[in-house]
């Protein structure tokens, strides 16, 4: 058999019933697709080659199964056998009948004779079978675990290509909506490779998982617990891999090179600036052919900067997400992985992941293992490697769930191995810091001595210590201010607060934010009553307009007064003044003050009935109570009540705070109810924002699922430079420094004027001065002479 050429001859078209030039594959495949019909033969002739080509290979792979690089002994045999497999993806779609088997054949040939063939020749047939699958001849669920097998060959361009391929059918399969059925049927595949022994093609299967569900085309809770049961695989290298996808899930980057997505490669392109004068240019310059172009152009450019501004808002949010949100069984998750911990041999790195993770899923689901709190006491000490690190898996594994005295031994651990004299400052301020987060997260674990004696180091030099101690009395103030002294209390908002005792909860027993519903109608019924009083009075002084209280002598108002009257007196003799738990002390001297003023205004009324010319000047001005404003609609049948008792005072006090919200009691609220709470919440926040001196205490839910940083629990903390870092600081500040030169080589450099000292040699001086300068000058010329001739010659011995 003759090899098969890539070029047609005269004599095979000829024997087709043509007689023509010869034909190239390409030229040939362009003519099939205009006249798919016409050149029917011509596609048997090649299909047959195909085969022929295909059988040649296979007898000569046969031949040279001893050899490690494939069949090398005739390299035309694959170049031709890959062309007519492109040729005969191309023109598939117009001959299905035909080629009904060729599908099926390259399958089985990449199944079969895929490690043994040459790498160019793989990568043909990969990219034929690549193409009739985009073209949805070929279904993906039939070569998804061709295309993973393909990817631990060790052919780094073929992994290149099957993966992305992989990625980017599921990302088209689910673009416009998700076909549950479809993508259960290839995660069903996908997991049983992950699960498999194979190591190789387990940690492509979890490459290709952690890539799709960070790219959110599997964003579901299958994918994310098949992640997580990685964790437990055999082999360490993907339990490595699986645990650093949960660590830094924001992060993820694949292990080869050349897995880099879309995303990433748009994310580092340039941000597009649009100007005022390109937005002129395109609406009032130019044809209206090259307009169009400009505002095409700028259209593009506002669509780059929203997806960008979309993508940083994403990325700098501060929501938090894990696929540890999606465990089915996070208890059952938390303790096997800990057994793991406590009897795997792997090193200390491998050993803080799976530490991380542990401390991270207890955090978020508010899981209680005991166990793991004395595991982590083992290894407080101020010289653990990595102690920030496990400092934070610390913290962020300690929550409101947890019993105090589970947590009690290791917080202990820390006071006193951190936090005393002869520590180290920066593992003061790393203790403090920490102490502060457990402290946020269970405040039981707090007692006055410990609190008080924490506090003194606010007198440190070190302004990391003093820092981290002041945070601590900070926090304190807001959740028991109770616990410090009285000079560090500051001006609390709640000075009785305290923390909440272990498993207690507060039940809402009503819509959250109805009391500020009816406030509000509270305050604008007592601004109509405000409004009415002054129409009433209008003749009166303005200075006593909003002292006075309006009089209505409607006896109907008295009748239902009187009976109010009563009825509260019955419930007085039923409920003692010691159970009115909404009426504080400072009510309570308020509504004294009022029941005495109202006394001596029913004084005062008496003596206008007898002298009605002197009422007005007799008439004393009372004063309204600054907390409250009240609204005495009917003065008569509250006279009535001030006489019966002050008990009843406060009874009446409340059921007019009460009557204006009867419509709201009814247990009914509409649409426009609860847009006026969210908006008076709103405000609220806004005034408890402004007024707070101290932080917000975050909420369990907001702890739970916020990470903690490790770099936080060193804020402020000086590290001791290395002597590279040292000398990159002294090079960094001789760069604006001159190059070093003598002081001659200066002045002879030395451009414009003279100096000082040579303008005094030439300054002209009166001829006194010259003349003692110049005897001067001789003077000490003499003496120096007389100086240097005389030398000692030694005592003389004789006479």
């Amino acid at each position: 058999m003759s090899n098969p050429m890539s070029v047609l001859s005269p004599e095979a078209l000829s024997a087709s019933g043509r007689s023509s030039e010869k034909l190239s594959l390409p030229l040939l495949q362009s003519k099939m697709k205009c006249d798919p019909e016409g050149y029917e033969t011509e596609l048997i002739l090649i299909y047959r080659q195909f085969n022929s080509a295909l059988d040649l290979f296979r007898q000569q792979a046969a031949l040279n199964f001893g050899s490690t690089t494939g069949v090398g002994g005739d390299p035309t045999v694959a170049k031709d056998l890959g062309d007519r497999a492109m040729f005969l993806a191309h023109v598939m779609p117009f001959f299905r009948k035909q080629l009904a088997e060729f599908p099926s054949q390259l399958a089985e040939f990449l199944k079969s004779s895929a490690p043994t063939i040459r790498s160019g020749l793989r990568c043909h047939v990969a990219e034929a079978l690549i193409l009739l699958v985009n073209r949805k001849i070929v279904d993906i669920q039939d070569t998804l675990a061709l295309f993973m097998e393909l990817q631990a060959l060790g052919d780094r361009n073929l992994k290149k290509l099957a993966f992305s391929h992989v990625v980017q059918s599921i990302k088209r399969m689910n673009e416009k909506h998700k076909d549950e059925r479809k993508n259960r049927a290839l995660q069903n595949i996908m997991f049983s490779i992950l699960q498999g022994e194979d190591e190789t093609r387990a940690k492509r299967a979890l490459t290709t998982l952690c890539v799709l569900h960070r790219r959110k085309m599997w964003f579901d809770d299958r994918t994310a617990n098949a992640i997580c049961t990685a964790c437990f695989h055999s082999s360490s290298r993907i339990m490595i891999a699986a645990l650093s996808f949960l660590l830094n899930y924001e992060n993820v980057e694949d292990d080869d090179s050349g897995a880099s997505s879309d995303d990433e490669l748009t994310a580092q392109a340039p941000q597009v600036v649009v100007n005022k004068e390109d937005i002129y240019k395109a609406q009032h310059k130019g044809t209206s052919a090259s307009k169009k172009k400009k505002k095409a152009k700028l259209q593009r450019a506002f669509r780059s900067m929203k997806k960008h501004q979309r993508r940083s808002s994403e990325s700098n949010s501060s929501s938090y997400y894990s696929p540890l949100y999606h465990l089915m069984d996070a208890q059952g998750f938390a303790e096997k992985l800990f057994s793991r911990l406590q009897t795997c041999n792997e090193r200390f790195e491998v050993k803080m992941m799976v530490l991380k993770v542990i401390s991270r899923t207890i955090g978020l689901h508010r899981l209680i293992l005991l166990n793991f709190y004395p595991f982590l006491q083992k290894y407080v000490q101020p010289h653990q490697r990595d102690i920030t690190n496990l400092l934070a898996a610390a913290v962020q594994a300690c929550h409101d769930m947890v019993p105090p005295d589970a947590v009690e031994p290791l917080f202990k651990q820390i006071v006193n191995q951190f936090v005393h004299d002869r520590s180290r400052s920066e593992a003061i301020a790393v203790g403090l810091n920490v102490i502060r987060e457990i402290c946020l997260r269970i405040p039981l674990l707090m007692n006055e001595d410990l609190l008080q004696d924490l506090v003194l180091y606010k007198k440190s030099h070190e302004k990391a210590i003093s820092a981290a101690a002041r945070s601590l009395i900070s926090l304190f103030r807001e959740v028991c201010p109770s616990l410090l002294v009285k000079k560090d209390r500051g001006r609390p908002i709640d000075p009785t607060a305290r923390p909440k005792a272990y498993g207690e909860v507060n039940v809402a027993s009503n819509v959250p934010g109805v009391e500020l519903l009816e406030h509000d109608d509270e305050d604008n019924n007592s601004e109509e009553g405000d409004g009415s009083d002054d129409s009433a009075f209008s003749g009166s002084d303005n200075d006593h307009d909003n002292k006075e209280i309006a009089v209505d002598g409607n006896e109907d108002d008295d009748d239902e007064d009187d009976n109010a009257v009563d009825e509260d007196d019955d419930d007085d003799d039923i409920n003692s003044i010691d159970d009115d738990s909404g009426i504080s002390d400072d009510e309570e001297e308020e509504d004294e003050i009022e029941a005495e003023e109202v006394e001596g205004r029913e004084e005062t009324d008496g003596s206008d009935k007898n002298d009605d010319n002197e009422a007005g000047e007799r008439k004393p001005p009372v004063k309204e109570s600054k907390a409250r404003k009240r609204k005495f609609s009917d003065f008569d049948g509250q006279l009535i009540a001030a006489d019966t008792s002050l008990r009843a005072l406060k009874k009446l006090a409340e059921a007019k705070l009460s009557h204006a919200s009867s419509d709201l009691t009814d247990g009914i609220l509409s649409n426009e109810d609860f847009r006026r709470i969210k908006e008076l919440k709103a405000k609220n926040d806004a005034k408890v924002a402004l007024t707070q001196q101290g932080f917000k205490i975050p909420s369990s839910d907001q702890l739970s699922s916020k990470r903690v940083d490790p770099a936080m629990l060193e804020a402020h903390v000086r590290h001791k430079l290395s002597k590279e870092e040292r000398l990159a600081l002294v090079r960094a500040g001789r760069e604006d420094r001159g190059k070093y030169m003598a002081r001659a080589a200066i002045k002879q450099k030395k451009t414009g004027g003279l100096s000082n000292r040579q303008k005094e040699h030439k300054k002209a001086m009166p001829l006194a001065a010259k003349r003692a300068k110049v005897v001067k000058s001789r003077q000490e010329k003499k003496i120096k002479q007389q100086r240097s001739g005389k030398q000692f010659r030694g005592k003389k011995a004789w006479k």
